[in-house]
């Protein structure tokens, strides 16, 4: 670093070059401060009136010296109750009486009567419709359903149910095997896993029929189709046969 000013601009003295610079240095900062913006970015001007509300602070003021001067004008007369006995004596006999009460119970009995005939002619009606015929026909459709049916009504609901008796009878057969058991006990356990397994085999032997069945409506099936379709080609052979024999004929010469 060079120990004297060093100006970027050519000078003839170094010194008067430094303090001139460092002049407009300082003449440019000064202006920069106190240069003002463009866009006002000052807080918004405060108006007292928004900030302090002095009508709603009088009439605050109001409604608390009037409670002030009632409550104090009640604990005078409660003073004044609890020194002497009171000098009002406030009982009233007077009965009410109204003007118009024999009008009215007129009327209340009139609309009750009314109200009384509707009532009966309501439970005199008999209805327009029989729900005992209703119930009778559903019963009679719910069995025509049946008879065209070709599973039984709920039958997803009986195979769980079947399944889950199954389920308890095995878990009661483990059950007792665990269990030492007499002569008597052991006989009835052999029963019951000689039934469970009889009912298990047929369950199986009507599962195969089934399957049986389904493969045998399959072979049928692919049997009509191979049928379908060589008959289709056999026509088709036929066909195109009928065509060649055309086509000889018309490319026949004529012999006169």
């Amino acid at each position: 670093m060079h120990k004297s000013y060093q100006s970027i601009l050519p000078c003839q003295s170094r010194i008067l070059q430094k303090r001139w610079d460092q002049r407009y240095y300082e003449e440019h900062r000064q202006k920069v401060k106190e240069a003002k913006s463009m866009v006002d970015t000052s807080a918004p001007k405060t108006y007292v009136h928004l900030h302090l509300k002095l009508k709603k602070l009088q009439l605050e003021e109001e409604r608390l010296a009037t409670i002030e001067r009632d409550n104090r004008i009640l604990l005078e007369k409660m003073s004044l109750i609890m020194r002497t006995k009171g000098r009002v004596d406030n009982r009233n006999d007077y009965e009410y009486k109204s003007l118009n009460k024999e009008k009215r119970q007129r009327e209340l009995l009139r609309v009750t009567r009314e109200n009384q005939e509707i009532l009966r002619r309501i439970l005199a009606r008999e209805p327009e419709y029989n729900h005992l015929k209703w119930e009778q026909e559903w019963e009679e459709n719910e069995a025509f359903i049946d008879n065209i049916s070709r599973f039984p009504r709920d039958w997803w609901e009986l195979e769980q149910k079947e399944k889950e008796l199954q389920r308890l009878q095995t878990a009661e057969a483990k059950a007792n095997r665990s269990r030492p058991a007499s002569r008597k006990n052991k006989k009835k356990d052999n029963k019951e896993e000689e039934e469970n397994e009889e009912g298990e085999n047929k369950e199986e032997e009507e599962n195969k029929k089934e399957d049986e069945n389904k493969k045998e409506d399959e072979n049928k099936k692919e049997d009509e189709n191979k049928e379908e379709e060589e008959n289709k080609e056999e026509e088709n052979k036929e066909e195109e046969k009928e065509s060649e024999e055309k086509e000889e004929k018309e490319a026949e010469p004529v012999t006169e």
